[in-house]
């Protein structure tokens, strides 16, 4: 198995190069949308790839310039972490109270790029959200539309891979996430090597509110696939994660889990990519009828 390093994460880093067109949609808490402002991401490889130079461009509605921003950087922050397709999130180390806290976890797939931005505020509640939806120049956007509660029902079998801070040799292991609706709540199970964690949520439109836990977890439903999954308030002394989703395709998803552990330091990435299987149909009293949405 392989281990981290500097070059590796560099190489990944440069899979990212390109022209990215696309925008920036910043949202409310609840996921209403606020505004969206179109954008122009460039990321070039110079000095033979030993530095990225990095051009951040947001346009006004006119298409005046809005922003022009340049950074340059070769090496990598302790905040990010790259996957062997590219994907990656940078973000906070620690959690720590009175002080702004949140991440970026980014997906790629080709000339595609879905990017989340999760702010909380210095009374540590979710404060901004910010969806990034970008596009190879020259290509296209290919969007998906708003992720509703239907295209998630099913059984969904994965492949995660965790990375950690440190650098130290990832894990790799099987994921089963089973999903189904009774009413007007969502009942989810995940299964992994050595535990089963199941979890019950309020539907309310395109937000899903997991209330039954030790602190509330809110899930979004957002534009082209994609999902936030947030506590409201950051919990103290207890673990938590920061996730977000693209159903890049009506059987495929990714999801992306920042791990943050009980004293609130950033102890682990985790990318899941999971395929929908078929549902199980069974008889009963003659009559054919779907099995409810959860694995065996």
């Amino acid at each position: 198995m392989s281990h981290l390093n500097a070059t590796s994460q560099w190489d990944r880093l440069l899979l990212n190069l390109g022209v990215w067109e696309g925008s920036f949609t910043r949202l409310q808490t609840d996921g209403s949308v606020q505004e969206d402002v179109r954008s122009i991401i460039t990321l070039d490889g110079i000095n033979n790839n030993q530095t990225v130079r990095q051009t951040i461009q947001h346009f006004n509605a006119d298409g005046t310039l809005q922003q022009n921003k340049v950074l340059e950087y070769s090496s990598l922050n302790r905040s990010t972490l790259f996957f062997e397709d590219g994907a990656f999130s940078q973000g906070s180390l620690q959690f720590g109270p009175f002080a702004e806290f949140g991440a970026e976890l980014g997906f790629i797939l080709g000339d595609r790029r879905l990017r989340l931005v999760q702010l909380f505020d210095q009374d540590s509640w979710l404060s901004r959200l910010t969806l990034i939806r970008e596009h190879r120049q020259n290509t296209s956007p290919g969007h998906r539309p708003l992720l509703t509660v239907d295209a998630l029902l099913g059984n969904w079998q994965g492949e995660a891979v965790t990375l950690y801070p440190d650098w130290r040799s990832p894990d790799h292991y099987p994921t089963h996430l089973s999903i189904w609706r009774e009413a007007e709540r969502l009942h989810q199970k995940l299964t992994l090597p050595q535990i089963e964690i199941a979890s019950s949520a309020a539907i309310q439109g395109s937000r899903l509110l997991f209330d039954q836990g030790s602190f509330p977890i809110q899930v979004l439903l957002l534009p082209d696939g994609a999902s936030s999954n947030t506590p409201l308030t950051v919990p103290r002394d207890k673990p938590f994660l920061l996730e977000a989703g693209w159903l890049i395709e009506p059987n495929l998803r990714q999801r992306m889990i920042r791990s943050y552990d009980a004293q609130g330091g950033w102890s682990g990435l985790t990318l899941v990519t999971e395929h929908r299987t078929p549902s199980v149909l069974k008889v009963e009293s003659g009559l054919e009828v779907k099995e409810p949405q959860r694995l065996p």
